[in-house]
Parts: C-alpha cells; sequence; structure tokens
C-alpha cells in the first residue's frame, strides 16, 4: 500500500511508547510481521496528549465497532495489549493485523493491506463506541 493513500492516523503518546516498545520486539527481520506493519502505522502517526485525543479515534483498549469491506460483516472489538486477547470476550490484539489497522482510525475511516496470503483486508471505522484514555485523560 503506498504511504500516501493510507488514511491519517492519531496515536496517544502513551499508546505510542508501549506499541513502539512491542513492534520493534516483535521485528524479526524475516517476511514482513504484523510488527512490521504496527510499526509502519506509529511512524507515519500523529502523537497527541491523552486527555487531547478526540473521542473518535481508536486507542488502546476503546470499544470500536468496525466493518470488515470485504466480507461486508460489522463487528465490534475491544483493542487490547498482546497477551490480553480473548476471541469469546471481543477482545483483539493490536499485534494481529486488524488489531494493528485499527489503532489510530476515526469513524469513518478505512485502512486497506494485504494479508499474509496476498488477499486484499479492508476495514473501515463503524463507531467508537468507549475510549478510556480521554475520558481518564490519561492511558487505560
Amino acid at each position: 500500500m503506498k504511504q500516501e493513500t493510507l488514511p491519517p492516523i492519531t496515536i496517544t503518546t502513551v499508546d505510542y511508547a508501549r506499541l513502539a516498545w512491542i513492534a520493534n520486539a516483535g521485528i524479526n527481520g524475516q517476511s514482513y510481521t504484523v510488527a512490521e506493519m504496527l510499526a509502519d502505522e506509529l511512524d507515519r502517526a500523529m502523537v497527541a496528549a491523552p486527555g487531547t485525543i478526540r473521542p473518535d479515534i481508536v486507542t488502546m483498549y476503546s470499544d470500536v465497532e468496525y466493518r470488515d469491506e470485504v466480507t461486508g460483516d460489522v463487528r465490534r472489538a475491544t483493542l487490547v495489549y498482546p497477551g490480553e486477547e480473548d476471541l469469546d470476550a471481543k477482545r483483539i490484539s493490536v499485534l494481529t493485523p486488524v488489531g494493528a489497522a485499527l489503532i489510530g482510525l476515526s469513524e469513518g475511516q478505512t485502512m486497506e493491506w494485504l494479508g499474509p496470503t496476498g488477499g486484499r483486508r479492508k476495514i473501515t471505522v463503524q463507531r467508537v463506541r468507549f475510549q478510556p484514555q480521554r475520558m481518564a485523560g490519561l492511558d487505560a
């Protein structure tokens, strides 16, 4: 995906610091990994203080509703750190392709990328139902 076609994203300072560490720890020099996808997202992100981030932006621990533009399915999930994921509870890790695509997007934005088998993936944020960082003024 060309850099100029990607939607602008915003990430909080606290999320940025934690996610940069996770992305750097996960890059292993082999084929393009989700950690590298996350690192690429961080490289292009605008970074903002947690208390100033708009409530319609996906941050860590946001409860988000998104549409899979390939299947048409609308899904709801909470974005969490690796090790906190639980599919039954609809908690997805930021270190998955969908999680890395969601971080920093705002309502109405679409992200497209190539999946591990070469097929196109595309999601659109429908609604950020809950975003703890802005409400608390700090990271959740």
